[in-house]
């Protein structure tokens, strides 16, 4: 599968309830891609205060994984944090 794009919208769910999320963020950390999501409606409105991001495992045929332990969400919750910090520096 191709690479996932930073504003690629996806629809994720099951058959009762979906919903479209696009991706904020990509980033690989030890070799594991992870995407940080957030959903499209609430990208919409751009309200950033109110937009909440997920982060999401992206396995080996592409699909959405959730991040099962606090440690792995933790890395890639700082990683994500550290990659925003350099793109808010570089606006400046």
């Amino acid at each position: 599968m191709e690479k996932i794009e930073v504003g690629e919208v996806f629809t994720i769910g099951d058959e009762e309830q979906e919903e479209e999320v696009e991706v904020v963020a990509a980033l690989t950390i030890d070799g594991q891609d992870y995407v940080a999501v957030a959903f499209a409606d609430d990208l919409q409105e751009e309200n950033e205060e109110d937009i909440e991001v997920f982060f999401l495992k992206v396995d080996e045929e592409g699909d959405f994984d959730v991040i099962e332990s606090d440690e792995e969400f933790d890395k890639v919750a700082e990683a994500f944090d550290e990659m925003m910090d350099e793109m808010d520096e570089m606006d400046e």
